[in-house]
């Protein structure tokens, strides 16, 4: 018998757990899927606060949730909490109230975790994803607080974007309006339209979308009816249109009834099928791919990935660096002079782990940062410190925490500025000493390979870097004259110094073999 474990999901308009039996050698294996319907997102997104009595309906199914663990005798468990959570205003007092009502420990995830892990579901599928986003495709994850739009082209994801059209906030925002219901759809539709113009014009104009993948808990019903009452997972763009068009004709009680689910579900059901209706239309596109996964499967993926207990052929962490570049390209960053600052950076990085201290994650923070440094230089070239900063904080980068984006936010800022005031980065951000550390090594690290990375035209056949006593030699193959690195390299190096205690040096490898010192 293989591991028990336990996912969690505390949505914004039901609460899922799935128990999973996790093999070494033969992957996963889905035993029990317990659901219950609690609409948390209503308060949150109404009042900006859990009310009470909701409170009381939560800790009362977790609870539940924890007897039906102890059945099964799952003795690891990892429950999350999403938009509904997370937009309160009163958030800590409700992961302790739980935790002290029924023992779980919830985390709450920031929404590129979140969106990240729903992804990581679906990518896990194998060749049948990977083969499925050749072509231009749009991956939509439909949550009750907000959607999120992940296009890919050739195999490669060019963006990721949240918009604020979650089928719960879509409901509540329409009955705020006392929305009739004679004219309900096309007051969705409005919505809808208004809230993705402005996404259209900047990322879909240019791209020809074939396939759509959806992540969403209302389309099952549709791809149900329209298959004959199989459980199809995929259909064609025109199948969905004309049943939609269908459903549009009928009152919430008869759709409820004839797609065979509680009455109380036809008012989110519409919302999402307009939603998926309007995203087909716009791109027209011939395939509809509904893998049906929850995010309970990305808590269970993710948490045997970390176990290594499944490994995936699929390179989740060239996904994020790609999304980085993507950045960096919408705000006119010089992809040469990022391929060399990334280059150099991490073969100091490389050199240096046993005086860094730091694993395969901070790495890649590492290449993020080093993809972003000059993002800044589109808003303001005297002020690229604080412009770079503000867009990696304003930008969401699909599979980071929010302590990971200040990480990387805080270590371009103060590539440039010089210096790592502690007591001011705890004042103005959630950083503690851990994550200040780790701050402090990839500033100097980063303000380093910066130094040796002078305009964009620079780029080297090779870069090594060898810790000798109390220097790190750094030898460049190039053709290319370092005058100006060898004035900027000392001036860059300071932070270095007083962070890892020992002085980079670099050289010069001439072609004939010799080694010039610079």
């Amino acid at each position: 018998m293989g591991k028990i474990f336990a996912a969690v999901d505390v949505g914004s308009y039901e609460i899922g757990m799935k128990i999973f039996e996790i093999l070494d050698r033969n992957g996963m294996k889905e035993l029990d899927y317990v659901r219950r319907r609690i609409e948390l997102g209503t308060d949150t997104y109404h009042t900006g606060k859990i009310s009470y009595e909701r409170m009381d309906e939560l800790c009362a199914i977790l609870k539940d949730f924890t007897h039906v663990m102890e059945t099964y005798q799952a003795k690891e468990y990892r429950a999350c909490g999403t938009s509904a959570i997370r937009e309160t205003e009163n958030t800590q007092m409700i992961l302790d109230q739980i935790r002290l009502r029924t023992g779980l420990n919830v985390e709450v995830l920031s929404n590129s975790e979140q969106r990240f892990l729903n992804y990581k579901s679906v990518a896990l599928r194998g060749e049948k994803f990977n083969k499925f986003i050749e072509d231009g495709t749009a991956f939509l994850d439909i949550g009750g607080g907000s959607l999120q739009v992940s296009l890919f082209q050739k195999s490669s994801l060019v963006t990721t974007q949240n918009i604020r059209l979650g089928i719960l906030r879509i409901r509540e925002e329409l009955v705020n309006l006392k929305a009739k219901t004679t004219h309900y759809e096309s007051l969705i539709e409005e919505l809808i339209d208004n809230e993705m113009h402005i996404f259209r014009k900047l990322y879909l104009n240019d791209m020809h979308i074939s396939n759509l993948i959806i992540v969403d808990d209302y389309i099952s019903y549709i791809m149900k009816k329209v298959g004959g009452g199989m459980n199809v997972d995929m259909i064609t763009g025109e199948q969905y249109l004309g049943f939609v068009d269908h459903l549009k004709t009928k009152a919430p009680e008869l759709i409820a009834k004839e797609l065979g689910i509680p009455s109380d579900n036809s008012s989110l059901l519409l919302p999402s099928a307009i939603l998926i209706k309007h995203f087909v239309e716009s791109t027209r596109a011939n395939l509809i791919w509904m893998p049906g996964v929850s995010l309970s499967d990305g808590i269970a993926y993710d948490y045997a990935e970390r176990q290594k207990l499944i490994k995936s052929s699929h390179n989740f962490d060239a996904d994020i660096i790609s999304s980085a570049k993507n950045i960096s390209k919408r705000y006119r960053g010089s992809s040469s002079r990022e391929e060399t600052l990334s280059q150099v950076a991490l073969c100091v990085f490389d050199s240096m782990k046993k005086l860094h201290g730091l694993g395969k994650r901070e790495r890649l923070l590492l290449q993020i940062a080093s993809r972003l440094q000059d993002c800044g230089k589109y808003i303001s070239i005297t002020d690229v410190a604080e412009c770079s900063f503000h867009i990696i904080m304003s930008t969401e980068i699909i599979g980071l925490s929010h302590m990971e984006s200040e990480i990387v936010a805080y270590s371009v800022r103060n590539s440039y500025l010089g210096y790592l005031d502690y007591d001011e980065l705890m004042a103005e951000s959630e950083i503690d000493r851990d994550a200040y550390l780790v701050v402090a090594k990839l500033t100097a690290i980063l303000r380093a390979a910066a130094g040796l990375v002078g305009n964009r035209k620079k780029a080297y056949r090779k870069v090594k870097a060898v810790i000798k006593e109390k220097e790190l030699i750094i030898t460049v193959d190039t053709d290319m004259d370092l005058t100006l690195e060898k004035g900027f390299f000392p001036d860059r190096t300071d932070l270095f110094e007083e962070v890892f205690g020992i002085r980079p040096v670099v050289k010069k490898l001439k072609h004939k073999g010799s080694v010039k010192k610079i």
